[in-house]
């Protein structure tokens, strides 16, 4: 069983990769001591593993079942915000360790540890959380289990330690006078939550997804340009990019919803400049903040994008469609449509919409403009379309990039290849989704509403190709996937087989997109399956009151009838 506070990417990491080892595997959500109490004893686990869990673990609950938390923080460190305090102090090493749940908070004993080297640079507490110390977990994750098998072994006694406290605003506060580095890294130790409290444009914020600037253009705290959502703010030595910000004053409108630095300050950016890139700033410059790129290799197209949190707002799919149609033009033989490495894409951007003072327009107009991304990926018959998931994906984010040729993951990423807050779904996956699995396994995902492993996903057709999981290692293996498909013969082959394909489709593109949206508006609009309350609950991190049953120990996906709209003609045609 996975104990677990919610069910994040690296609890669906674990669940899939112990269920593929033959392991039975349900989740428990930590909704309340007797839930906990009550579900252990309704499953009756042989192991509990706690891979995210923020609340204690009941004593009627570890002193029965062996439950082992798995604590992002080395030997010896204990406290709620280790890796907090790692990225704050700027620990070159760090770890991970598996303990044993006793009475005391990460006392327990020792059933397994990692170690791992942290970058000079500051990373983001949410990107090392979701890089090397998912990694780290996984590989406990496994000894555990080993372990737990062998009647002879015993955990190793932790030795005496004093637990670091919960980092606090006061730990983190910093002035705008002092260096751009020292306020990097203490938004970055925070990112992406709990954010940093300061005040920007005369507002009291929590700051998050921090960028360095150029250099030094203004004063301290001053508001110096916008870009793409973004607020260029001065420091003591330069300046630095805020990409998004959460209102701090409870009675502020927008107060509790993360949202893009633009959209927050609103009417406080009056005379504040749009930014264009300063002459000979080469795109690959930080300090440029662009969340898309274009370069070119030969061949091959390489168009990079990174939302943050992976969601897309219309400005984002606008603008990604002004970088594919760029991209399109130009006479490579691939093109790489290659997503960030926290997430590839989440599909529309909630937070945006929640904040709207007319959500379902905005969901409205958010969605039409994902659908154009969509399109375009569908429909490029000029390049060879490789889409690379270098991170995570959900919901219509899976879907953006399934009209491509290929679809190359990273490993040990996880696709949820379905839809799960009250939505019909859209990004045109009634046509892109049963061709690359076909349309019994297409209705399957979307009812089943599980997690899928990248190793699931190519077995089943999802995607095409898995690359190394280090960002690196898979960089170069993407390089090399590119340039040997742009190959003249080879790519010329594709891109008529692709033409010949879609020449043939008996129902045009535009009839998919019209019944989901025909969906879609009624979920939007009349709200039909809640989508309201599941937004309003997913946006304002509101607790799960009970565990989904499908991922209970022999639980069952509920099942929804006649969703995907099977193709006209054969998946093979």
């Amino acid at each position: 069983m996975l104990l677990v506070t919610a069910f994040n990417g690296l609890s669906q990491r674990a669940w899939c990769a112990l269920r593929e080892a033959g392991h039975d595997v349900g989740v428990l959500f930590a909704t309340s001591e007797r839930d906990m109490i009550e579900g252990v004893a309704a499953a009756g686990p042989d192991l509990i593993i706690c891979p995210f869990l923020k609340d204690r673990v009941p004593a009627e609950v570890w002193r029965h079942r062996r439950t082992v938390i798995i604590h992002p923080g080395p030997v010896g460190d204990r406290g709620p915000s280790a890796l907090d305090w790692a990225i704050a102090e700027g620990a070159r090493t760090w770890g991970v360790t598996a303990l044993q749940a006793v009475e005391e908070m990460d006392a327990g004993p020792i059933w397994a540890t990692r170690t791992f080297a942290v970058p000079a640079a500051p990373p983001r507490k949410s990107s090392m959380y979701n890089g090397p110390v998912a990694d780290a977990a996984m590989e406990c994750v496994f000894e555990v289990v080993a372990k737990a098998q062998d009647p002879s072994f015993a955990p190793v006694e932790a030795p005496v330690a004093r637990p670091r406290p919960l980092m606090r605003q006061t730990d983190r506060a910093f002035a705008w006078e002092d260096p751009t580095e020292q306020i990097v890294r203490k938004i970055r130790a925070a990112d992406g939550s709990p954010g940093v409290r300061t005040e920007v444009g005369g507002l009291s914020v929590f700051a998050y997804d921090v960028v360095p600037g150029l250099g030094r253009v203004g004063r301290p705290g001053q508001l110096l340009s916008r870009r793409q959502g973004a607020v260029l703010v001065g420091t003591g030595d330069g300046s630095l990019w805020l990409g998004h910000l959460r209102a701090a004053d409870p009675g502020h409108g927008r107060a509790g919803i993360k949202l893009p630095a633009t959209t927050l300050l609103g009417t406080r950016l009056r005379g504040v400049p749009h930014s264009p890139l300063p002459p000979g700033i080469e795109p690959e410059h930080p300090g440029a903040y662009r969340q898309i790129r274009y370069r070119r290799a030969g061949a091959v197209g390489w168009l990079t994008f990174d939302f943050y949190n992976g969601a897309m707002a219309p400005g984002h799919s606008r603008r990604l469609l002004a970088g594919l149609r760029h991209a399109a033009s130009q006479d490579t033989e691939v093109l790489v449509l290659r997503g960030g490495t926290d997430a590839f894409s989440n599909g529309i951007h909630l937070n945006v919409i929640e904040a709207a003072p007319d959500p379902a327009s905005a969901a409205w107009a958010n969605i039409r403009a994902i659908n154009e991304v969509c399109r375009e990926i569908i429909t490029c018959t000029r390049q060879v379309v490789i889409a690379a998931y270098a991170g995570s994906a959900g919901a219509g984010g899976v879907m953006l990039g399934l009209g491509a040729d290929i679809v190359a993951a990273r490993d040990g990423i996880v696709l949820n290849p379905y839809y799960d807050i009250g939505l019909y779904g859209s990004e045109l996956h009634t046509f892109t989704l049963p061709r690359r699995v076909g349309p019994d396994r297409a209705q399957q995902l979307i009812d089943d509403k599980l997690p899928v492993s990248c190793e699931r996903a190519r077995a089943i057709g999802l995607v095409d190709e898995v690359g190394p999981r280090h960002p690196d290692a898979y960089g170069e293996w993407l390089q090399a996937l590119a340039e040997r498909e742009s190959d003249a013969r080879t790519a010329r082959d594709r891109r008529q087989r692709k033409t010949r394909r879609l020449a043939a489709e008996r129902v045009p593109l535009e009839v998919y997109e019209a019944r989901e949206l025909a969906e879609m508006s009624r979920d939007m609009y009349a709200d039909r399956s809640g989508f309201a309350a599941a937004r309003h609950a997913f946006v304002r991190k509101i607790k799960p009151v009970e565990s989904p049953s499908r991922l209970l120990l022999g639980g069952t996906a509920p099942r929804r009838v006649s969703t995907v709209l099977r193709p006209a003609v054969p998946v093979s045609a």
